[in-house]
């Protein structure tokens, strides 16, 4: 039957009537080939960098990682394994993002923001692009409000303010994350919002330190962003960017927020997996050539807000492991310049016994005595270079002490003694007010005469004396922030009373300065 010119001519103007402005236009492309997490797509041809593109067949969603010339490398955010050769595949038009708010506090989810915590769906419909810009200089002020971690070793000698980016770095199984948790666990009374991001870390491992945030009541103000060892990589690669997209929240809406991204070696090596798979040229350590883009575009979102924009900040506490304590490889040196400061924890020390085991020479915090309150620089004035200085002498001291003169002996003792009582158990932060009072105690010279296995007994009878008989005292430090005349003089009188009544030894009493 012949089709006359005038019916075609009608057909084209009802579609050009019945056209519509909100009509969307879906690129679609087929999948080429897929293989350990990525898929290489043809015919995405306005397929944009970071763009989420959709797997028809399977649901699955992807993350556009390279744009070729003939195809793009798509990395799969999820199973794999039911994605085939033809599959189709479509664009999105959004970036990936993430499920941010309140209602994620004190809930376990995967990097997409999907809960896996087995406690129904999480009720928000607020979202946040997982990739951002970091905020520029003119939108943030100044770090001098601290962060407490709760641990006398950090908050005395390495001080963290709101807004700043401490690395903590290490060799495996040195107390790394013990730190991260120990400071979430400081700030149930802060008020400050936390996130801890596992990065290729084992399940069991991860559900432990779950168990651990919720014995200590430090679940409801945490968000834990998983992806575990058993997750693919493209996985790994975006869970700490959709952690910090969580933080942004609270810190754009006025709030303190500190995440933890344990670790970043890990999340290297996921991203240096995904890179060689989609053919980006291998540099150093076969890492892509942007692996340091990687992780400063990521940590320069830390920032302290400008009270014209809400005054909020989000902290950064990122790990890193290191081989043989070398710090100066690839990845360490990488992180350490883009940082405000790292703690090296180190294994001698740990396997002597000292925990947490810092090594007080080569920790530094460029933040320094602003994010420390003034009773707390007071008592710790100096300290970071005594102890220092006493691990180079106490080289020497394990030879006999019979040839040193009487000063060097002395700081050698008093070493020893500051050595004890920055030791701290695992899981069981401190007071600022009880952390100066009993640096003030060893810094004064009350605690020298006292033998060294006595010294952890000793702390924990005096802050308890505090706690229970002049928790007056310790409100005062808190209130004050400084440690006046008269606040001096009532923790002598009772320092000195504390030591009449309890026998450790004569108290030097005379030489406390």
């Amino acid at each position: 039957m012949a089709v006359r010119a005038t019916e075609i001519s009608d057909l084209l103007k009802q579609q050009i009537q019945g056209f519509s402005d909100d009509a969307t236009i879906t690129n679609v492309g087929q999948v080429i080939s897929v293989g350990d997490g990525v898929a290489t797509v043809h015919g995405l041809t306005r397929a944009m960098q970071s763009e989420l593109v959709e797997f028809t067949k399977t649901g699955t969603r992807g993350l556009v990682l390279n744009l070729g010339e003939d195809s793009v490398a798509v990395i799969v955010m999820g199973n794999y394994t039911d994605i085939e050769e033809g599959d189709e595949v479509r664009t999105t038009g959004a970036v990936a993002s993430v499920p941010v708010g309140e209602a994620l506090l004190g809930r376990v989810v995967n990097a997409l923001g999907e809960p896996i915590d087995g406690k129904g769906p999480i009720k928000t419909d607020k979202t946040r692009d997982i990739e951002r810009i970091a905020p520029g200089v003119v939108k943030r002020q100044d770090v001098d409000t601290g962060l407490q971690t709760g641990i006398k070793a950090i908050d005395s000698m390495t001080p963290i303010g709101r807004g700043q980016r401490q690395l903590i770095l290490g060799d495996r199984q040195t107390g790394k994350s013990v730190i991260g948790v120990d400071t979430i666990i400081n700030q149930r009374e802060s008020g400050v919002k936390c996130i801890y991001v596992a990065i290729g870390q084992r399940q069991a491992q991860v559900a432990q330190i779950v168990q651990v945030l919720e014995d200590n009541d430090a679940m409801e103000h945490t968000i834990v962003v998983v992806a575990s060892a058993a997750d693919p990589a493209p996985l790994q690669y975006i869970a700490p960017f959709a952690g910090t997209a969580m933080g942004e929240e609270f810190m754009e809406n006025g709030d303190d927020a500190l995440i933890i991204y344990d670790d970043l070696t890990k999340h290297a090596q996921a991203y240096r997996q995904v890179s060689l798979l989609v053919r980006r040229p291998p540099g150093r350590e076969a890492y892509p050539g942007d692996v340091f883009y990687l992780h400063s575009r990521l940590l320069e979102r830390a920032a302290r807000m400008h009270d014209d924009l809400g005054g909020g900040s989000l902290t950064s506490l990122p790990i890193i492991e290191t081989q043989a304590g070398d710090i100066s490889a690839y990845i360490p040196t990488n992180v350490i310049s883009i940082t405000d400061g790292q703690i090296f924890l180190e294994t001698d020390l740990f396997y002597a016994g000292i925990r947490p085991a810092i090594n007080t020479g080569q920790s530094v915090s460029r933040v320094g005595g602003a994010a420390q309150i003034k009773a707390m620089s007071k008592v710790a004035g100096s300290l970071r270079l005594d102890m220092a200085n006493y691990r180079s002498l106490a080289a020497f001291a394990q030879f006999g002490t019979s040839d040193l003169d009487r000063s060097t002996r002395r700081q050698i003792e008093r070493g020893q003694v500051m050595t004890e009582v920055l030791k701290q158990p695992q899981y069981s932060p401190l007071p600022v007010e009880e952390q100066v009072a009993i640096l003030w105690a060893g810094t004064n010279g009350y605690i020298d005469d006292v033998p060294t296995e006595r010294v952890g007994e000793f702390q924990s009878r005096y802050l308890e004396t505090l706690r229970t008989s002049h928790s007056d005292l310790l409100e005062q430090i808190v209130t004050e922030k400084k440690l006046s005349d008269e606040l001096v003089a009532r923790l002598e009188q009772v320092t000195k009373e504390f030591r009449n009544t309890n026998d450790y030894g004569t108290s030097d009493t005379e030489t406390a300065s």
